[in-house]
């Protein structure tokens, strides 16, 4: 059984998706300054996901595209693993720390909150984000589909 959504839930629905994913991705990229990270704000991210389909009913196929970007994520966090290992370290040593550059910025004392100071943390947070909003979409993509809520659009 489809049920069509009002003009008035589907509005908000389109108008909340926005703030939704920004707040997701604000926990990703800031998952090792504060409570948060990859998984925390994909399963947010995708919950976007839960709210249009629930609003809108339909969705293009997108099986595809999702598997493709949560391999992907998952390709990549096995890669920034190996950096270390790589580097003579060991495995998940965050070899980007201390050394300049985007993500290697130097801390002395107590750190104040820049962003810039991970290392390779916030690159693992926003891959394993990427994972976690692949997989949790795909879910509910499925989920919705199975039951016959969701009419697909080709």
């Amino acid at each position: 059984m489809n049920v069509k959504m009002s003009v008035v839930v589907r509005t908000v629905a389109d108008i909340m998706v926005v703030p939704i994913v920004v707040f997701g991705i604000y926990l990703i990229l800031h998952g090792h300054l504060t409570p948060g990270g990859g998984f925390q704000g994909g399963a947010v991210v995708a919950s976007s996901t839960a709210l249009l389909i629930v609003a809108h009913g339909a969705m293009k196929d997108n099986k595809t595209d999702l598997s493709n970007m949560e391999s992907t994520g998952l390709t990549l966090f096995f890669l920034l693993a190996m950096v270390g290992l790589i580097m003579g370290f060991s495995l998940f040593y965050n070899s980007l720390a201390g050394t300049g550059g985007i993500f290697g910025g130097t801390v002395s004392g107590i750190n104040p909150g820049y962003i810039n100071t991970g290392g390779t943390i916030p690159l693992m947070n926003i891959v394993v984000g990427m994972e976690v909003i692949a997989a949790l979409s795909l879910i509910l993509w499925m989920m919705a589909k199975r039951s016959g809520s969701l009419e697909v659009e080709k």
